[in-house]
């Protein structure tokens, strides 16, 4: 990447069809950045660069939203150059909540904070009708602290961001990452932004589970690879068999076809296979954070409730 940038480190995305690098601020030649924070800046930025629609979506999404909270990776600048795929530069952060919780355990304080700042996160795309699609550990980042081990939390990659009225959301497209994706995103049903709250619950179990078993551990985690015909078919059944079953008002919802999928997946539910997750113990799990987790894992996404509702519970106000 021509310009003076130096790259530090680099990872692909949109199907290897983006370049996501970190650099340094403090480059030369490159039009869009302005010549004064260039000169005096040092700080260090993340370059996302790809000629794809969902580079000027996130654009979009951040101009829109990042003066309204902090809680959002902000935008710094845009690199617009005929030589180069039009390129945005992000607000670097130190880590995310998988790198961070993999090399040292979240304590049950760290995880109220970082689903505290979750929650006010999503409440502002929400309220305006927008759904983030990809809520996950990787895509939640972190600076470091010295009082306390966090400091900061921002939600990243808005690219396939959109409103619950697009075409994408009413016809049900496929979304995020398989285990934490809804149920009615996994059934490609129309989804809005409740599936938001699945995936910050599955997230947040995630997180308070593995206080006691261990990083790598998943609750939807399927005994199949990533690229198996079953395996999201395979998480739906552990959507069952923990959070289950699914309820009569799919009727409501959901056409014969899904409703010929859901009678499979639990008719292929023996009893023996089933660990309903509000049957857990306070060994595994303490009833203040298992009642949260039940509060937001609803299989209907009219059953659960909004960020800003969860934000109200009393675990946000407990020690």
């Amino acid at each position: 990447m021509g310009g003076g940038y130096s790259q530090s480190t680099c990872k692909t995305a949109f199907a290897s069809q983006c370049n996501e690098c970190t650099l340094p601020l403090g480059f030369t030649g490159v039009s869009g950045i302005n010549d004064n924070r260039r000169s005096q800046n040092k700080e260090t930025v993340v370059v996302k660069s790809v000629d794809h629609f969902q580079i000027y979506n996130e654009r979009d999404i951040l101009h829109r939203f990042q003066n309204k909270t902090n809680l959002l990776r902000p935008l710094v600048d845009e690199i617009e150059d005929s030589s180069v795929p039009h390129s945005i530069v992000l607000r670097y952060l130190d880590d995310d909540i998988l790198h961070a919780s993999n090399n040292q355990r979240l304590t049950h304080l760290e995880v109220k904070f970082v689903a505290r700042k979750v929650l006010e996160g999503l409440s502002v795309l929400h309220e305006e009708g927008f759904v983030h699609t990809d809520i996950k550990p990787s895509n939640v980042l972190v600076n470091y602290g010295k009082d306390a081990r966090f400091k900061d939390v921002q939600l990243a990659d808005f690219g396939s961001t959109v409103h619950v009225d697009s075409t994408y959301a009413q016809r049900g497209d496929p979304i995020g990452t398989p285990i934490f994706r809804s149920p009615e995103a996994h059934l490609q049903m129309k989804w809005g932004t409740s599936t938001n709250i699945w995936s910050f619950g599955a997230l947040t179990t995630t997180q308070l589970i593995s206080l006691l078993y261990g990083e790598g551990f998943h609750i939807f985690r399927p005994d199949v690879p990533v690229d198996h015909d079953e395996y999201d078919v395979k998480i739906l059944m552990k959507h069952h068999r923990c959070f289950g079953p699914f309820p009569a008002s799919y009727e409501e919802i959901a056409d014969q076809e899904r409703l010929a999928v859901l009678a499979w997946i639990m008719h292929n539910s023996p009893s023996e296979t089933l660990k309903p997750f509000h049957l857990t113990t306070t060994r595994e799990i303490c009833q203040e954070d298992k009642e949260l987790v039940l509060r937001a894992m609803k299989l209907d996404p009219r059953d659960r409730p909004t960020a800003r509702q969860l934000l109200e519970d009393k675990w946000f106000h407990q020690p």
